[in-house]
Parts: C-alpha cells; sequence; structure tokens
C-alpha cells in the first residue's frame, strides 16, 4: 500500500450488530438498496452539543473527501459515507440500537469551541485553563453526563465557556456553572476573576437526552 493511500481497514466508527441489522432492513426497503450506503454527519455548529443527520445515499455520489468503510456482521453488510468535516468528530463513536430508545450514537468527543472575536484562546493562559478544565473541571461533570468547553478570555479576568451534554437545558445548570465550575476556576487560577456562560440554555428541557 502507497504511505499516502488511505486507510479503509480502519473504522471510524463501532456499528453493533443489533444497529446494523435495523439500519440493513431500513436501506432494504428502499428503491436501489444495493446502491445505497448510509451517510453519517454532525449537523450541529462549534459550541453545540452533537446533532447527526443519517439519511441513505447513493455510494457512488460519495464525495472525494468522504470516508467510506464497510461494516460486516455476518450475512449483513453496510457502507458507511462519513463526509470530511465529520471524521474527527465522530472517531471513536459507536452507533447503536435499543428498543426503547431506537438508534443511538455514544461519542466520547466533545464539540468544538466556538469561534467568538475579540477573545483569545491560544496563549499561556487558555492553555491553564483548558488543562484545568480537563483534568479537574470535566471529571467532576461527567456525573451529571455533562461537560464544559472553554472558548476564551477577554483579557480582562473573565473566561468565557459553555456547557454541553447533560448540562445545556438543565434547571441547574447555570448555577453549576456559575457557582461551581466559576468557584473552581478562579480558585485555582487567580489570573481568571470571573466565568462567562455563552451556553444557549433555551435549546431544551435537556438536549443531551433528545
Amino acid at each position: 500500500m502507497s504511505p499516502l493511500a488511505p486507510d479503509t481497514t480502519h473504522q471510524i466508527i463501532t456499528i453493533t450488530p443489533t444497529a446494523l441489522a435495523e439500519l440493513a432492513a431500513l436501506r432494504d426497503t428502499e428503491p436501489d438498496a444495493d446502491r445505497l450506503g448510509l451517510r453519517l454527519e454532525i449537523i450541529s455548529k462549534p459550541g453545540e452539543d452533537f446533532k447527526y443527520d443519517l439519511s441513505f445515499d447513493v455510494i457512488t455520489k460519495a464525495a472525494f473527501t468522504d470516508e467510506v468503510r464497510t461494516h460486516t456482521d455476518g450475512d449483513v453488510t453496510l457502507k458507511v459515507i462519513i463526509p470530511a468535516n465529520s471524521i474527527d468528530l465522530l472517531e471513536g463513536a459507536t452507533l447503536d440500537h435499543t428498543s426503547s430508545a431506537g438508534l443511538v450514537i455514544r461519542n466520547p468527543n466533545k464539540p468544538l469551541a466556538p469561534t467568538v472575536e475579540g477573545l483569545v484562546r491560544d496563549d499561556a493562559l487558555s492553555a491553564e485553563v483548558e488543562t484545568f478544565i480537563q483534568d479537574e473541571v470535566n471529571p467532576q461533570l461527567a456525573a451529571h453526563g455533562g461537560f464544559v468547553t472553554y472558548v476564551g478570555h477577554d483579557n480582562e479576568g473573565t473566561a468565557y465557556l459553555t456547557m454541553g451534554g447533560g448540562c445545556q437545558g438543565c434547571s441547574m445548570s447555570r448555577m453549576t456553572m456559575m457557582e461551581g465550575v466559576q468557584t473552581m476556576i478562579v480558585e485555582q487560577i487567580p489570573t481568571i476573576e470571573r466565568v462567562r456562560d455563552l451556553t444557549d440554555h433555551s435549546s431544551g428541557e435537556n438536549p443531551y437526552y433528545h
């Protein structure tokens, strides 16, 4: 294999046998089923919780930059098309199917941070804040299915964050952010005097479960 050739044996996502059987059955109800693959794409913007678009598409229409993988379990085979902008964000995810929830994607990755004009996020202070969030803050929020993402600081002592997962839309999320997360960061990083929450908490009762 050429060093420049893509590694098409590496599965970007895992599809459980139950999900594979369900998807193949759905595909087989479509016209031209033998030409179709599952197109799986993340359609949310940076700073938002992941939103997924799953649809059947003609495999030969996949773009040059798309990654196409073949998933097989016994006699069941399904090709999966992942657009370039979703590859890194889906790496290591699992697509499952349960009788109660239907198709479910378990994704270990975090959404990209939004870009806010005027904020700094590539200096030593940002690195310190991001490390603290990764090592100390998010492990505590993980018990509630949530996490925070660092957006940047304004050089005037304010750090800007967003909340995702079970924290976004939760009635206690703003209190958690402003009292819990802010206290942790301010106590450990004196340069930061306060935290501002950029999360859109109006997007649902608890979008993590939607």
